[in-house]
């Protein structure tokens, strides 16, 4: 059962039916419609304090875990030094917390914002009354972010808050604002520290800054002797936020040991993975078998299927910047964010949404506007939110759901994002037995019409949505909830060359799959699907589950395109062949590619054909052995790409920062932009032999890899093999 839905899910990641929010003109980051995993916890709201598990003597995780999962919502908050230049330096407006090293700023020029840094407006109980009325639980602030500066009171440096004009601790105000307003508090802590004489490494740039006499053994006695002080001095902390342990002289042992060290000093505080060194990038996972905290931190993004069996938090910023940018006005709109709120819920994770403050100690206008748009939402609807677990729904069209369990059955709040113009709402696969349905926004709580239709329980609602954004439903079903999803098309690729197998597999056990070709509903007396089966022409298939002759699932349809293979170049490989061998016109092609190497800074990839190249050669695959520098490069690939058979390939690229693949000078892969590691995939049919390809990426900071890879109908996903490379 467990390996059925785990390709069950695998199939729905794949195909997507993110239709609700293509509808509704918002674009979610990496969000498809949430899959049937539930939480890893029940709903019942329990305190902080973990007490021992009677077996074993040890806290329980899950009822460490309980508070913040039940919070579901909480407020992030990027303040320090670089709030004074607000994101401009040398006439450049693009930066935030990163500024001092993306800038280049040397170290003795970025201290001159201490004596700048004066936020005499700070009124901390007006940020925490804020959190509380947008319906935040929670607030995590950078107490020391990458730049080394503290923003509270440390005996262990000059460099923090008390060496200022300001002369105050902001996190002692906070935490009795936190206090007095019910919201938990919590410290953000960089691993990674640009100013200290003991961190290593130094910023590449640095040239003149010797790391000499620098010893990262005494950093890790810094860094605890300051982690000591912010649990000892402001009272009990819900999470420890580290960040910044991805350089290599943070390891596993580090993490383990710090992550202990935290938890001698409040045995309930939470730990985000971020304290080890196994963190996917900005996926937020942890690598199989490293140590990984109490949670993950998706960054940027909603993972598409949820994390099923983990805890999570999706950290995203409310512009393009965690700091204050005074130049960057691109806010998300209060409905991105309400729809991201709700998706992330019903996947069953938490929503960590920054606010970068100014110099002065201000909110951005646009962030108050936001904050008090989504709490008027969250007083009518946060019923949804707190509390809840995951949908057990794989897909809705219309939206999302939540869910908690009762004593009796369940209570599921269907967001319903596009509003039906027939006024009926459809359920599809529901088994169980209908109580009751209101709007949450309805005070009288007016009863709703619920009528059963087959597998479906189609609920009645009035011609107008009472929220033009999200409008909530508690529907009451008795018993365990008893659902029944769509099947799932297991085949991968929906066109082909010449013939396909279609694969089709259910997430229940106790149910047959029926199918019809076109566009009508399978019936009792439709074929059973047995096994799979062949197509050779573009074909609609529906196909829907059956229990005892009777439908028990809504009627899922995919088509599978017959396409034409793009004709191959007329080329001949020399034998035997070597990379590096020289080039003279008319050659056949050989093993490898040409590469051209640039340097620069881009937030994407630049017109290549107007530069000239740093250097250029041969290379045997997508490698970076010729640069210069660790940052701020790029390269193009050039060559042909030998298929061994016609057929549809899907090309991948896996980059930090962009990509983009071409095919016979055609766009396939479209991995462009500033980010973290992240995958793109596009398709193309292919006759067998040669066809041209190209590859650029280009590396701003961070992280830097580029992996290409390919797959067929008849060959699994593999690197870009390089004997199929040739220039």
């Amino acid at each position: 059962m467990i390996h059925r839905l785990l390709i069950f899910s695998l199939i729905l990641f794949i195909s997507g039916f993110d239709n609700a929010m293509a509808q509704s003109g918002v674009s979610l980051p990496n969000a498809s419609a949430s899959l049937p995993f539930l939480s890893p916890r029940g709903s019942e709201s329990q305190s902080s304090t973990a007490m021992p598990d009677p077996a074993t003597g040890k806290p329980d995780p899950a009822a460490q875990m309980a508070w913040w999962s039940d919070a579901r919502f909480g407020m992030f908050i990027h303040w320090g030094l670089y709030s004074v230049p607000a994101g401009e330096w040398n006439g450049k407006t693009e930066y935030g917390e990163w500024i001092r090293t993306s800038a280049e700023i040397p170290l003795e020029v970025y201290d001159q914002f201490r004596p700048r840094f004066n936020p005499v407006q700070f009124d901390a109980d007006a940020w925490v009354r804020m959190a509380r009325d947008a319906g935040m639980k929670y607030i995590v602030i950078t107490s020391k972010h990458h730049d080394g500066f503290c923003l509270f009171d440390t005996k262990q440096s000059e460099f923090n808050i008390m060496s200022t004009p300001f002369k105050r601790d902001p996190m002692r105000e906070l935490t009795a604002a936190c206090e007095k307003y019910g919201l938990k508090f919590c410290f953000y802590y960089s691993i990674m520290d640009w100013h200290h004489p003991d961190y290593l490494p130094r910023r590449p740039w640095e040239k003149t800054r010797s790391s000499d006499g620098a010893d990262f053994d005494r950093y890790v006695s810094y860094m605890k002797a300051q982690l000591k002080e912010l649990l000892t001095n402001y009272g009990e902390i819900g999470v420890l936020w580290f960040d910044g342990e991805w350089e290599s002289t943070w390891n596993e042992k580090h993490g383990k040991e710090i992550y202990q060290y935290v938890k001698s000093l409040q045995p309930g505080i939470l730990v985000n993975n971020r304290v080890g060194a196994g963190r996917l990038d900005m996926e937020g996972l942890t690598k199989a078998g490293a140590f990984g905290g109490d949670f993950g931190t998706p960054e940027q993004q909603i993972p598409a299927t949820g994390l099923p069996g983990v805890y999570w938090e999706t950290c995203m910023t409310m512009n393009d910047h965690w700091g204050y940018n005074k130049a960057d006005k691109n806010f998300k709109s209060t409905k991105e964010i309400i729809l991201m709120l709700a998706d992330i819920a019903s996947k069953g994770g938490n929503y960590l949404l920054n606010v970068g403050p100014t110099s002065e100690g201000l909110f951005p206008q646009e962030s108050r506007d936001r904050l008090a748009a989504i709490g008027k939402w969250m007083a009518s609807n946060g019923e949804s939110v707190y509390g809840t677990q995951a949908s057990p729904f794989s897909q809705l069209k219309w939206g999302r759901c939540t869910q908690k369990l009762t004593a009796t059955g369940a209570i599921l709040y269907l967001h319903v994002f596009d509003w039906p113009s027939d006024g009926q709402l459809e359920l599809s696969g529901v088994l169980n037995t209908a109580e009751k349905a209101y709007l949450l926004a309805d005070p009288a709580k007016t009863p709703l019409r619920i009528k059963r239709q087959n597998d479906a329980l189609v609920i009645s609602l009035p011609e107008r949505a009472p929220d033009t954004i999200n409008s909530v439903i508690a529907l009451y079903i008795q018993g365990k909830p008893d659902l029944t999803d769509p099947p799932g098309f297991q085949t991968v690729f929906d066109t082909f060359v010449d013939s396909l197998s279609v694969s089709l597999v259910s997430n229940r056990d106790n149910v047959q799959i029926r199918y019809s070709i076109g566009t009508k509903d399978p019936s009792s007396t439709s074929p059973l699907y047995m096994r799979p089966f062949t197509v050779k022409e573009t074909t609609l298939v529906s196909a829907r589950c059956f229990r005892d002759g009777k439908p028990v699932s809504g009627t899922v349809r995919k088509e599978f395109r017959k396409v034409a293979p793009r004709a191959p170049h007329p080329v001949r490989v020399e034998d035997p062949v070597r990379v590096g061998d020289p080039v003279r016109v008319g050659d056949p092609v050989r093993v490898g590619l040409r590469y051209r190497y640039f340097e620069g800074a881009w937030d994407s990839l630049p017109d290549f054909t107007t530069m000239k190249p740093v250097k250029e050669g041969i290379t045997p695959g997508f490698v970076f052995t010729p640069r210069n520098q660790d940052d701020l490069f790029s390269f193009v690939y050039d060559g042909y790409v030998q298929v061994p058979e016609s057929d549809v390939y899907i090309f991948f690229t896996s980059s930090d920062d962009g990509s983009c693949l071409w095919i016979d000078d055609q766009l396939v892969v479209n991995n462009d932009g500033l980010h973290g590691l992240t995958e793109k995939s596009g398709s193309i049919a292919l006759a067998k032999g040669f066809h041209k390809i190209r590859v650029a990426f280009f590396e701003r900071t961070g992280s830097d890899t580029l992996e290409v890879s390919v797959m067929s109908q008849t060959k699994p996903k593999q690197r870009l093999p390089a004997e199929w490379l040739f220039y």
